[in-house]
């Protein structure tokens, strides 16, 4: 009935299973890596990296890149998002920049002002994204419209 062995709690050691918090009133410059969850609500500038879920916060900011599984974002984001299955963002939201994800859910009142590109999980980032520009030869709208001119 008693034991002396202490219960371990193994969702502690599983990749994704710790949380990190940036609280209000925190600036960080610099790349962040972690296994483990993020909730923004500082101001992060550099690169963040995970493979669980990121957080931010209506009053979190973030200028760089970010890269995770899944985000939701109610704050401000400006640079490249890379979101390998779903990014959802907050009616107070504020994004700009280049975003690549697996699924997008927006609700109303956000301000997405950013190149999109909607991915599969697991695919790897096509050229055309990396670019800031259209090549007509690759996309055939355009290369149909030029000919009508």
């Amino acid at each position: 009935m008693f034991s002396d062995k202490k219960n371990t709690n193994s969702a502690a050691a599983e990749p994704g299973a710790s949380q990190n918090r940036i609280n209000e009133g925190t600036h960080i410059s610099g790349d962040i890596t972690s296994n483990g969850f993020f909730r923004i609500d500082g101001f992060v500038e550099g690169t963040i990296s995970t493979p669980s879920k990121v957080v931010l916060g209506k009053n979190g900011i973030v200028k760089g890149n970010l890269s995770c599984e899944n985000a939701d974002i109610a704050g401000s984001f400006t640079g490249n998002l890379t979101i390998s299955n779903l990014l959802t963002l907050r009616s107070s939201a504020s994004i700009k920049g280049e975003v690549v994800v697996g699924k997008l859910s927006v609700e109303p009142g956000a301000i997405f002002n950013a190149t999109c590109s909607m991915q599969p999980a697991g695919t790897p980032q096509p050229e055309a994204t990396k670019s800031r520009g259209y090549d007509s030869a690759k996309h055939p709208m355009i290369k149909q419209q030029e000919q009508l001119n």
